[in-house]
């Protein structure tokens, strides 16, 4: 069974990392150009997050599943984004 501690510090790990995502997306978005290597690792960072969360959802109660599964949509949701945008920025190089 997952502490309710590191389920709190994993989801901070998140927003952490969504906050260093979305700071990258909304850069490309202003400039229409971007920092490959950044934008890259914030990427990195989304995905293995991601893969974390499905492992710690293994060992979690049904509540702290439920706040871990509203997490990964947004984590989805970004790396959604951040894939389009560079598609999108690379079309116009």
């Amino acid at each position: 069974m997952a502490t309710r501690q590191s389920v709190e510090a994993f989801l901070q790990r998140c927003e952490d990392s969504l906050r260093n995502a979305q700071e990258q997306i909304n850069t490309a978005r202003r400039q229409e150009a971007y920092n490959a290597t950044e934008y890259t690792y914030a990427q990195m960072q989304l995905e293995d997050v991601t893969n974390e969360l499905a492992k710690l959802a293994q060992s979690c109660n049904e509540q702290q599943r439920e706040q871990l599964h509203r997490m990964r949509l947004q984590l989805q949701q970004l790396q959604n984004d951040m894939t389009l945008d560079a598609n999108i920025i690379q079309e116009y190089k």
